[in-house]
């Protein structure tokens, strides 16, 4: 499984958590997922009255300049530890070998 297939299959898995993680981590782990895979911040500011619609603008807008592959990087340890088929030992460069990431 590619890199991205276990991004978006931990993106996936992230819905299905034992317990609820913070409103700030899923709003983290949104941005993180927006910017992965559709680039930088590309609507407009949602309206005032739209509260949930603005956090979630606000929280992918901020990674503007991110690039698609730092965001698909950083996000592994922004999972939470009970979040199936993501393993963070997997994808430290001792557990794979490539000491380049």
């Amino acid at each position: 499984m590619s890199e991205l297939q276990e991004f978006n299959q931990a993106a996936e898995d992230v819905k299905n958590l034992s317990s609820t993680p913070a409103d700030s981590d899923l709003l983290e782990l949104y941005g993180l997922y927006k910017q992965a895979n559709v680039g930088d911040c590309n609507t407009e500011k949602p309206g005032f009255l739209d509260f949930k619609g603005k956090s979630k603008w606000e929280a992918w807008n901020k990674l503007k300049g991110t690039s698609q592959a730092d965001a698909n990087a950083s996000s592994p340890s922004r999972f939470p530890d009970d979040t199936p088929r993501w393993s963070r030992a997997a994808q430290s460069p001792a557990a794979s070998g490539d000491s380049a990431r």
